[in-house]
């Protein structure tokens, strides 16, 4: 491997990293601007996700340079495939902590509906997902991706429990009606966020094992 080779290799592991530290601190910045009814950081984290894009950006660009130069092979080809994949996630993810953020701003103009308990343990819970999928692809460890893809079941649990709760709301005061459903559309875009940490642990199957799982049963 030329020492260039190897460089872009660092540079492309350093760039993944960044941005799935800027998406997990996203997700932490949009749930508390939730829980603590903060416009202004609701706001920051809305302007954070221009970060997310260029980096989007400047990953993809070097994926395609190593494929085109270097032309890996094997474990070493999947491993670009896969970088080049993950960033489609992690960008959504910003997608949706800009759509969380959103509804705050909205929510925030409006009395508090509730306390906020099991929507920030959701929050936390998926911000630890994506950390651990990243962590599994650096480390090429399928155990930990398993752990992963495991635990959206935990977030899917949550989500529908939140969304029955918010609709008895509803059903008390029609007048929470338009709070109710911007509760829900950020309890979705929490459960979405599970998702692509979800999508980027089943990934890593594919990058260590050359196996596609998605939509399969790992049992």
């Amino acid at each position: 491997m030329s020492q260039q080779h190897e460089t872009d290799y660092i540079r492309l592991k350093a760039l993944i990293a960044e941005m799935a530290k800027e998406c997990e601190t996203m997700i932490e910045g949009s749930v508390k601007s939730l829980v603590d009814r903060n416009s202004d950081l609701a706001r920051e984290i809305i302007a954070w996700d221009d970060k997310v894009d260029n980096l989007d950006i400047e990953v993809d660009a070097l994926c395609r340079k190593i494929l085109a130069l270097y032309e890996p092979k094997a474990v070493d080809l999947r491993f670009v495939l896969t970088a080049s994949r993950i960033i489609v996630d992690l960008e959504r993810i910003g997608d949706y902590c800009v759509d969380i953020s959103k509804e705050v701003l909205r929510l925030n103009e409006v009395p508090q509906i509730k306390p906020y308990i099991d929507l920030p343990k959701m929050g936390e819970a998926s911000a630890v997902m994506l950390n651990d999928a990243v962590n599994a692809y650096f480390n090429k460890d399928t155990g930990a991706a398993y752990h992963v893809i495991k635990r959206d079941d935990i977030i899917d649990g949550l989500h529908s429990q939140i969304i029955r709760e918010l609709l008895t709301y509803i059903a008390e005061d029609i007048k929470k009606t338009a709070g109710v459903i911007s509760l829900m559309q950020i309890t979705r875009s929490i459960e979405r966020i599970a998702d692509h940490a979800t999508n980027i642990a089943e990934l890593v199957y594919f990058m260590v094992e050359g196996k596609v799982v998605r939509h399969q049963k790992l049992d």
